[in-house]
């Protein structure tokens, strides 16, 4: 018998990964879409994955022994860095990716126990590194030499950590660091190997910083915090320019941020929402101008805005669908229809998501929904006003209201949920308090009602009908307030208001659609190309478009004539 072989000295062969099912989502900013718009790359465990989007084929980086806490890519996109957690004491490494060729570069090993945040200088000129709580320091590194070139603290004495970094869009020699109750303007002075920090002033306001996004100008820079607003910073004076939204922060904080080219800013929260919002207020713009939907006697149609092309047809044979309303949450049409039904249809496929049988005796006429897609409020031919709970499962009638003594042509919902206001073809407007479900006020006038607006600032409402006078009324206590003539012949159809409550469009039996300065109550634009009578008008989130819609079945869009 020859001598056994121990395992220990036996050449063990390494296990081929093959493939990666999973994506946890830990790491802060880990999903990161690769320049070529083909790829995506984001950790897992100690593995960088490199997965194209239309083949889904998988390239795996290792070389971290440990897992990895952060990812990024640079401009060009031929680097990617990414840094890992480590021991308490021991050295976090840093390591420099060759993209195309999927290789290591180089290891970085300065900072200890975790990698908080890297950013690439934006002609790959720099790679910047911030040090995890045990660490606190920043590091730039030269690209091209794979070497540190200077080191500083990353925050001052009295203040916490700085977690999160940002590099100028335009200059290699410009980042900023935040972080606890930090905010700093780093500037890089190659020929003494020095960056210099310089503290920016937020006045009373003590913030934590999750997020930052730097404008592509390098104008301003905004930081996304704990307490759920934003704060918009001058890179030059080091000094606070706005900071919102005042009221209703986002939930669980703003997590992530990034300024869009098209103006404006993408906001991610912690409780899941992602939302487009604008400086100064910082309120979420709802909805999407990529698609509306229209309806006319059998059929529910989906529209792609731009192509124009038809995306979803939704047919119920022999019946008339009076009107539509998309749920907030994108998953559901809500339709009213003349067999006194209320149907909602996924909006992909179309098809059939519930159904409420005898919601109204005389067909449906009306229907909106709420903000929170909680309720459904629909009025109908005999004049009733009904709320109804949505549930995962079930459809509830809580309230109807009976008030209306005629068909509900038009319901309006207030954005807290708290009040609508419905017209009908009886002369009245009622506005509902959907707390009590009581009536709050009721409006009268000499006209047959066919549409309702609130004034975004939700104290005035404006209606029209077949009196055409466009009417502004006080919500508190129902008092008119002025009224406008609206067209020189035929009812008043349809209307709409911009989110920022400016401008309103009109349109109606004279076949014209109309722009109208809010405050001076004047026609600034006029579009003609309908032949028939405008049933309906909308205007599109972030103003870009308005649609409009006649009874010989034509579907207009019109460029709306203001920059928003």
């Amino acid at each position: 018998m020859g001598e056994e072989i121990s395992p220990e000295d036996k050449e063990v062969a390494e296990l081929q990964l093959d493939a990666v099912i999973g994506f946890n989502g830990h790491v802060p900013n880990g999903l990161k879409c690769h320049p070529d718009q083909e790829h995506l790359i984001y950790p897992l465990g100690c593995t960088i994955l490199i997965q194209a989007l239309n083949t889904h084929e998988q390239n795996f980086l290792h070389g971290h022994g440990n897992n990895v806490s952060c990812v990024t890519i640079s401009k060009n996109g031929d680097y990617i860095a990414s840094g890992q957690v480590t021991f308490m004491g021991f050295k976090a490494d840093i390591i420099l990716w060759d993209y195309k060729k999927r290789e290591l570069i180089a290891r970085l090993s300065l900072h200890k126990g975790k990698i908080e945040a890297l950013a690439f200088s934006p002609n790959d000129l720099y790679l910047v590194s911030l040090g995890g709580p045990d660490d606190g320091s920043v590091v730039v590194w030269s690209i091209a030499k794979r070497d540190a070139i200077c080191g500083s603290p990353a925050a001052g004495l009295n203040v916490g950590n700085a977690t999160t970094v940002v590099f100028s869009r335009c200059r290699d020699e410009m980042f900023v660091t935040a972080g606890n109750g930090t905010i700093r303007v780093w500037e890089l002075d190659l020929p003494n190997r020095k960056i210099w920090p310089t503290e920016c002033q937020t006045g009373q306001m003590k913030r934590i910083v999750m997020s930052i996004a730097m404008a592509n100008d390098d104008s301003f820079f905004y930081l996304g915090t704990t307490t759920g607003d934003i704060l918009k910073m001058n890179p030059r004076t080091k000094l606070l320019t706005d900071t919102g939204p005042v009221k209703d922060k986002y939930s669980l904080g703003v997590s992530a941020i990034r300024c869009l080219k098209m103006g404006g800013l993408l906001v991610g929260s912690g409780a899941g929402l992602l939302v487009f919002c604008k400086s100064p207020n910082y309120k979420p713009a709802n909805g999407t101008a990529e698609l509306f939907a229209t309806c006319a006697k059998k059929d529910i149609r989906v529209w792609h805005t731009m192509s124009n092309r038809e995306l979803l047809r939704i047919t119920v044979p022999n019946m008339t669908c009076h009107a539509i309303d998309f749920m907030r949450d994108g998953k559901s049409i809500i339709s009213a229809w003349n067999d006194g039904k209320i149907r909602a249809f996924a909006p992909e496929t179309g098809r059939l998501i519930y159904a409420i049988n005898s919601a109204h005796r005389i067909g449906v006429t009306a229907i909106a929904t709420t903000s929170d897609c909680k309720r459904v409020i629909s009025g109908g031919g005999e004049g009733e006003v009904r709320v109804w709970q949505i549930g995962c499962q079930t459809q509830k009638l809580e309230e109807a209201l009976k008030e209306h003594k005629s068909s509900v042509s038009c319901i309006r919902v207030k954005k807290n949920n708290e009040e609508c206001v419905t017209a009908s073809t009886d002369g009245t407007c009622i506005i509902w308090d959907l707390v009590r479900l009581k009536r709050n006020q009721m409006i009268l006038a000499n006209t047959l009602f066919q549409c309702v607006c609130y004034h975004p600032e939700e104290f005035q409402i404006i209606t029209s009908g077949t009196d055409r006078k466009i009417a502004y009324w006080e919500v508190f206590d129902g008092t008119v307030i002025r009224e406008l003539e609206g067209a020189l012949s035929g009812s008043i159809n349809g209307m709409d208001i911009t989110q920022e409550g400016a401008h309103f469009v009109t349109g109606g039996n004279d076949h014209l659609v109309k722009v109208w300065d809010y405050n001076e109550g004047e026609v600034t634009h006029v579009g003609m190309g309908h032949s028939g009578n405008i049933t309906r008008v909308r205007i599109s989130p972030g103003n870009k478009f308005i649609v409009s819609v006649s009874a010989d079945g034509a579907i207009l869009r019109w460029k709306y004539p203001y920059a928003s």
